[in-house]
């Protein structure tokens, strides 16, 4: 895993110097090396994270010169040796032992379509010299990102914002549509939108193809559907769990492919603790094991340490416990916000980015629990969707964090313009056809929700540490098969009830059985003390009265009565917005 950027100028040569610049903001993702790359109007940059083939054969940009082709990857190949083999045996031959000339031998064998042979993460970019074609691809669940910006002639990429901001020269000015999702929908402002009108990314499973000539065409290359070709006559409970802990053991095993030794990312949930468990079922004795916690405030309870040691103890891993207190979450929240590629107001940031700090120190890659909740329906509005006889208002009900009307009084009037997140859920819920309210749910979960907030949280916070997180709730397998399984069973017992019945038979009951807890960061629900300081120390500042994207009277609300607006979900709404203008001020200015 790595930080790449690039340039495709058709009007003339790249300048190493943007290069350079986008590169740099990109370092912390990949502290292990460096490298550029430009010729005839194309441009390739790269930072390294040495994770597979350590050695210098696997630097890039990556050139192949027999093959006519270059490449600039981040992300991580599972199959990469099985896909050798294929290729080995069709003629290739190789200069390096890891999965990034692999990417490079399938594109020439098969074209855009290797990306459908890819099992893992990825964000790529091939140049064919020859023909001077660009190929920019992502893959199918988004875990690794990619941004876009055209400046003047130029179409320039990277996988962060802020490294393409770096760059020059980039429109930044709010987008109305990417403000109000990021206001209404959780943070969450799904592709190809951002905050800035400048800035696209690119979607998950999608390949971006830039032709010599000018022109661009893309295409989807990998969808799944909600309750689509399941087999529920044929196919009871105990068969669905059988299956289900196979597949999850497969994707677990496939993550576990690595040239350095590998982590888990514990929080003793049953999500994090299978895991962990299907790890030292496949044999492995040396597991490590971390996990944070947090100071209580006002009786709210930071950690969940009781679940994680019973993990820790039940499988005899090398455990670790990383005790945060207050005055350091203090103290880390401009990092925080400095190392987000768009603003997310989730306090899980904070956890995982002090967290990454740690683990960084003794490991390069872990494994992670996120995805289970959206494809295996374990939140608290998962249940509620089942019977819904308005999905696109009970969901906006249960989810956004403002309606329309709340958000005309927060936004600057010429800022506002329509209710573009419930126009956008409504015609994503269109889209999805007949299905039922909960299989509409799980889909925009796992398609728009997933991606742009925990997936892109757990990958900002880690890589902000040169750290790598693989999660095999997202192996796409394991996604197409949870799409299969019965609603029902999902929704079931609270949520996730599949996935608890597969736990059963590895876990311990306490675990299993537990109450549904979260990342819990005390202090950023309750914003007091030094926290409310710092919220009021952002919102006043010149900068912030100066660019208006906030009613000025709906701030002073917010900063009077903090724990009095909070957003369906229990967040602060003050928080969001400090956030939002923390993080224009650290990187638009």
């Amino acid at each position: 895993m790595c930080g790449i950027c690039g340039e495709v100028n058709r009007d003339g040569a790249v300048r190493m110097r943007v290069l350079e610049d986008m590169a740099d903001p990109l370092t912390p993702r990949g502290p292990d090396g460096a490298g550029v790359f430009a010729q005839n109007g194309i441009g390739l940059a790269h930072r390294r994270l040495s994770i597979l083939d350590l050695k210098a054969t696997s630097q890039q940009p990556m050139v192949d010169p027999d093959l006519g082709l270059a490449i600039a990857f981040n992300g991580c190949i599972y199959n990469f040796r099985d896909l050798r083999q294929e290729l080995t045996a069709k003629g290739y031959r190789f200069f390096s032992q890891g999965d990034t000339e692999v990417i490079l031998k399938a594109y020439h064998a098969w074209g855009a379509d290797a990306v459908k042979r890819l099992q893992g993460m990825f964000a790529f970019a091939i140049w064919e010299m020859w023909t001077g074609r660009v190929v920019l691809a992502r893959d199918r669940l988004g875990i690794k990102p990619l941004y876009l910006a055209q400046v003047g002639a130029s179409l320039r990429f990277a996988s962060t914002l802020p490294a393409l901001l770096a760059g020059g020269g980039v429109d930044t000015a709010i987008d109305p549509v990417g403000l109000h999702h990021y206001m209404s929908f959780h943070s969450v402002v799904p592709a190809p939108h951002t905050l800035f009108r400048g800035v696209r990314k690119l979607p998950p499973a999608t390949v971006l193809t830039l032709e010599p000539d000018g022109r661009r065409h893309e295409h989807v290359y990998w969808s799944v559907r909600m309750g689509e070709g399941f087999d529920a006559a044929e196919m009871g409970e105990e068969e669905w769990r059988e299956t289900l802990t196979q597949a999850l053991q497969t994707a677990v095993e496939r993550r576990a492919v690595s040239d350095v030794p590998i982590g888990v990312l514990l929080s003793g949930g049953v999500d994090s603790s299978l895991l962990v468990a299907l790890l030292a079922r496949l044999g492995h004795s040396d597991i490590r094991t971390f996990s944070v916690g947090f100071e209580s405030v006002n009786g709210l309870k930071g950690d969940e340490f009781e679940y994680s040691d019973l993990i820790a103890r039940t499988y005899g891993t090398d455990h670790q416990r990383i005790v945060i207190p207050q005055e350091r979450v203090l103290e880390a929240l401009p990092g925080v916000i400095g190392a987000m590629s768009e603003p997310m107001m989730s306090h899980d940031c904070v956890g995982f980015y002090l967290l990454a700090q740690e683990v960084a120190q003794h490991v390069k890659v872990v494994q992670s629990g996120q995805g289970a909740d959206e494809t295996f329906a374990g939140y608290h509005w998962h249940e509620k969707m089942l019977t819904s006889a308005d999905p696109v208002a009970d969901y906006a009900a249960l989810y956004f964090d403002r309606d329309h009307d709340e958000m005309a009084k927060a936004l600057s009037p010429d800022l506002l313009g329509a209710d573009h997140s419930r126009a956008f859920v409504e015609a994503f819920f269109e889209r999805c056809g007949e299905t039922s309210p909960i299989n509409k749910t799980l889909q925009i979960d796992t398609e728009i929700m997933l991606v742009d907030d925990p997936v892109k949280r757990v990958d900002n916070m880690t890589m902000a540490f040169g750290l790598e997180t693989r999660v095999p709730f997202l192996d796409h397998e394991m996604v197409e098969l949870a799409a299969r399984i019965p609603s029902e069973l999902k929704v079931q017992s609270g949520g996730k009830h599949i996935l608890k019945e597969a736990a059963r038979r590895i876990l311990p009951a306490e675990v299993v059985d537990r109450p549904k807890g979260y990342f819990p960061v005390p202090a950023l629900k309750y914003i007091r003390g030094p926290y409310l300081d710092f919220a009021r120390d952002v919102l006043n500042q010149e900068a912030a009265r100066t660019r208006g994207i906030f009613r000025r009277d709906y701030v002073d609300r917010l900063l009077a009565d903090p724990e009095g607006n909070l957003t369906a979900k229990g967040h602060s709404k003050l928080w969001q917005v400090t956030v939002l203008e923390h993080w224009l001020q650290t990187h638009a200015a």
